[in-house]
């Protein structure tokens, strides 16, 4: 990566001169106020977004996007962390913050630039002229001394290549796939993301303290009433404009930022809502929690999907006559609201895991479920969407995955109750003050 030069010492001047000058005008007006309150965090969005583009553009899946997500924020938490007097644990402690030494008087926002532009150069190095114009763009708007700037783009620098030190052997490559089964209940094609099941998780003790019980067994009342319930309400040709909408709001599909993208995208919209963009390290730790949380959910969800194999409800319909409870129907014909009948086994549901997380944590985060946001998804045809909680948005996460005809509700349950547990072991226990 190119070495930036901070030769903009008449710049800094400058904007230092014109400073003053707007400060004496703000003061000489009786009663004004600030118009423009500090958005130091805003630096923590900015290259949240850039995460958000690349999984688009990089049209990754939602294991790997959790990852990036997580990798990024981390870097930029534990560069600012260091900085910052007020500390809390490190997630790379002991290896890094405070005995490796941020240095005295660094620039905090240029550490969680240059961090967070390490990470993503060095994962997706056919983007980097973007993450150059990102950096480019904060440094430029910072005023201060040159060398606190320079301090803490070094450091930010020395803390983004740890954390990919650190994530180079975590265990998702080399990749690993999973052959398709064909006897009932079996998921019929291959699983290609089957590594992530072995992660070295980011924050918690033990994934399998999260996995599920498994699927309910084929003959049983509970598996009837799900396969029912997603081959009337999930049926392509089963018209609702509600289930529509909100199938479409929630789906995530490829080329999208993920199901783990849509609460980053929540995050931001809430962290502005509720002015924590005015803090640089209170907003970066806040989508730290949410994007390990979302790794290492992603751990558990994809030890079930491995270990149970289960298949989706297209295939479970369409081959209803096998699986051995007289009373599911079986359509030769059907087709799911999505198109596609998924990607990976269908048990536990990845969406529901990260909506049960993300509505933990930003709950928690703020002291109050009860927190009315609007933000749009990523389908643009599907519009924006209000919700006057955090879980009421995690409920309708979960229940898109039935309208869309890929998941029954029983994996439904078992992801929300996943990603809570993670959440509030990650909330116990992660980047908690020293």
């Amino acid at each position: 990566m190119r070495r930036l030069s901070f030769i903009r010492s008449f710049r800094t001047q400058t904007l230092g001169i014109l400073s003053c000058c707007l400060l004496g005008l703000a003061l000489s007006i009786p009663g004004a106020a600030l118009a423009n309150e500090p958005r130091r965090g805003q630096f923590i969005l900015d290259w949240n977004h850039q995460a958000l583009d690349t999984v688009r553009t990089e049209r990754l899946g939602a294991f790997d996007a959790a990852r990036t997500y997580a990798m990024v924020n981390v870097a930029m938490f534990d560069a600012v962390n260091g900085i910052k007097r007020s500390r809390h644990r490190s997630h790379l402690a002991p290896a890094l913050v405070p005995s490796d030494g941020a240095p005295a008087r660094a620039n905090a926002k240029a550490a969680a630039a240059a961090a967070a532009h390490r990470v993503l150069s060095t994962l997706f190095p056919d983007l980097v002229s973007t993450y150059d114009n990102q950096l480019d763009t904060h440094l430029d708007s910072l005023n201060g001394r040159e060398r606190r700037i320079e301090r803490g783009v070094e450091w930010g620098e020395h803390v983004g290549e740890q954390v990919i030190e650190m994530r180079a052997d975590d265990g998702t490559s080399p990749s690993e796939t999973q052959p398709g089964g064909t006897g009932p209940g079996e998921f019929r094609a291959d699983f290609g993301s089957a590594a992530f099941r072995n992660m070295t998780p980011f924050a918690i003790a033990d994934p399998l303290a999260y996995i599920s019980a498994g699927p309910p067994a084929l003959t049983s009342p509970e598996y009837l009433a799900a396969h029912t319930e997603v081959r009337l309400l999930g049926d392509i040709s089963y018209v609702n404009t509600n289930y529509n909408e909100i199938f479409s709001f929630w789906k995530a599909g490829g080329g999208s930022v993920r199901p783990p993208g849509e609460w980053i995208k929540i995050a931001i919209v809430v962290a502005d809502d509720q002015g924590t963009v005015r803090h640089l390290l209170r907003t970066s730790r806040l989508f730290t929690l949410m994007s390990m949380a979302m790794a290492d959910a992603s751990i558990s969800v994809v030890h079930d999907k491995f270990t149970h194999h289960f298949w989706r409800p297209a295939t479970a319909i369409r081959n209803a006559s096998t699986d051995g409870n007289p009373n599911t129907v079986e359509n030769v014909d059907w087709n799911p609201r999505n198109g596609s009948i998924g990607g990976s086994p269908e048990h536990t549901s990845g969406q529901s895991a990260y909506a049960g997380l993300g509505s933990t944590i930003l709950a928690s985060f703020y002291g109050d479920d009860n927190i009315t946001f609007t933000f749009t998804g990523d389908n643009a045809i599907a519009g924006a969407r209000t919700f006057a909680s955090f879980s009421d948005a995690a409920r309708e996460a979960g229940r898109s995955r039935i309208f869309a005809g890929i998941h029954f509700e029983f994996s439904n349950q078992a992801g929300q109750m996943t990603g809570r547990g993670v959440a509030r072991e990650i909330l116990t226990n992660a980047l908690q003050p020293e």
